[in-house]
């Protein structure tokens, strides 16, 4: 009786396992499938809006909305922390150039990381915690609300009429906010370094003039414009592809957030990588501040 007992329960326990085992593999080709459908329909969506952004100009009843909301709005909040960026890295970079009696150089650190890395991705970061979850968040409650349907019922297209004025704002707005981000920083940068920690006006600017080129500011701005187009479209794609209800749209708002940060910080990497490349292969011979 004990050994019928004891084979049942191994049993028991063997079916057990391969039925966790099949319910793990499921879910994970679950969550494939949902990811390459999602790609998919994001390409189509991405390529969708290309074409009636080359095509066809929107109306300015509907453009000057979404460039007063993507640029004025958002001036004072990249202003405000592109100054403290440039403080903070004046602190954070004063010891240690103090130490090797380098105080001078300290402007063209700061400058050279604000106009090539930290501006751009600031505005971006900004712009997609303030624009870019509104814009998911709009129209999502669109979507929930049927807005979106009723739109395309009255034979306007809502791709047309919702997206492309959003995704010009960002791309032509962007880099005035990355110029702002910039300009901020480097004002807060020199105001703490000169006036707090005493550097020498005229050997501060001179180090940062020759350490910072065109081709730092111009290839901040490059990025820029690419960081603004991926945030117009995965908010607006998140928007228009959200779930029902407010915690539908509740949760394209926050991964308009994520995945647009996640794919700036993606882009950052490889455009550095290729900005480099190009950079060494117009000027071989030029130094560069690392």
């Amino acid at each position: 009786m004990s050994t019928v007992e004891s084979s049942s329960q191994s049993s028991n326990a063997s079916s057990g396992l391969g039925g966790a085992l099949v319910d793990w593999v499921a879910d994970w080709g679950r969550v494939a499938i949902e990811s390459l459908v999602d790609v998919g329909r994001f390409t189509l969506f991405i390529l969708e809006t290309l074409k009636w952004l080359v095509t066809r100009i929107p109306k300015s009843e509907t453009i000057w909305p979404a460039f007063y909301q993507v640029g004025v709005l958002s001036l004072p909040v990249v202003a405000l922390t592109g100054t403290f960026i440039g403080m903070v890295l004046a602190v954070h970079s004063y010891g240690q150039f103090e130490a090797m009696h380098l105080e001078t150089r300290l402007g063209a650190v700061i400058n050279k990381s604000l106009v090539s890395e930290l501006g751009p991705v600031l505005a971006a970061t900004m712009l997609a915690g303030r624009v870019g979850s509104a814009m998911a968040a709009e129209l999502g409650t669109m979507r929930v609300t049927e807005q979106i349907d009723a739109l395309a019922c009255m034979g306007a297209n809502p791709i047309y009429y919702l997206v492309v004025p959003r995704l010009l704002a960002c791309l032509l707005l962007i880099p005035v906010l990355t110029i702002m981000a910039d300009f901020m920083g480097v004002f807060g940068g020199h105001t703490f370094s000169v006036y707090v920690f005493q550097i020498d006006f005229h050997h501060y600017w001179s180090n940062s003039a020759d350490y910072v080129m065109n081709f730092d500011i111009f290839s901040g701005l490059a990025k820029s414009l690419f960081f603004g187009a991926t945030i117009a479209l995965v908010a607006c794609y998140q928007g228009f592809y959200c779930g029902a209800g407010a915690e539908g749209v509740g949760r394209a708002a926050t991964a308009s957030f994520v995945y647009s940060f996640v794919i700036i910080l993606v882009l950052d990497l490889v455009m550095n990588v290729q900005l480099e490349a190009l950079y060494k292969t117009l000027w071989p011979d030029q130094a560069r501040l690392l």
